[in-house]
């Protein structure tokens, strides 16, 4: 379930801090009742860039795919072997 925390709470920095090290998911920070701001650790941060961009790479093989823009492996590893002398 989501930490929803009110903007005041921000004041207390290594709190929040240790909040964010410790939580397994994002933190949403509420001004006037309503959200405002989303906070994180690093590390978290980092994990989520990374997995965005191996969906990025995946749905980009997906159109390849589809479009038929394919290699056959054979070929492909034959190609590989003679370019390195493997």
């Amino acid at each position: 379930m989501p930490k929803i925390i009110p903007i005041r709470e921000l004041k207390n920095t290594s709190g929040i801090s240790q909040m964010c090290q410790e939580a397994t998911e994002p933190i949403y920070i509420t001004k006037n009742g309503y959200g405002d701001m989303v906070i994180m650790s690093q590390k978290m941060y980092e994990e989520r860039l990374f997995m965005l961009d191996v969906y990025k790479r995946l749905n980009t093989a997906k159109t390849q795919i589809e479009e038929g823009n394919v290699l056959d492996a054979d070929s492909s590893l034959k190609s590989i072997r003679e370019k390195y002398n493997v």
